[in-house]
């Protein structure tokens, strides 16, 4: 699975990914960091960060809730459609014509 944590917090935080088949994942994330990561289905994440006691759990959260959203649908054509009175953009490219100016 391909899932994603982002660290919303102002300090480094250790996620260790636990999974099936002895799958284990350890990474530090930094602040305001996004990480990506694979991960087997029905793995659990753990957050830890250092306090003045030593490791604290901050959260426990299942891989599931951290999926990466899927891709969405490539856009139509229609989509890129030019302005009324222009060539539009992907008919230039299409008539083998750049698209920006060209000095002479």
């Amino acid at each position: 699975m391909a899932c994603s944590y982002r660290n919303t917090s102002d300090r480094m935080v250790i996620l260790r990914c636990i999974g099936p088949e002895q799958f284990f994942l350890e990474r530090v994330v930094f602040p305001f960091e996004l990480l990506s990561f694979q991960c087997p289905p029905s793995s659990v994440v753990k957050i830890w960060t250092h306090g003045l006691g030593g490791p604290e759990l901050v959260e426990t959260v299942n891989s599931c809730d951290l999926i990466n959203d899927p891709p969405s649908l490539p856009a139509q054509a229609a989509q890129f459609e030019a302005l009324p009175g222009s060539r539009g953009y992907l008919t230039g490219l299409l008539d083998g014509e750049l698209p920006w100016a060209t000095a002479s």
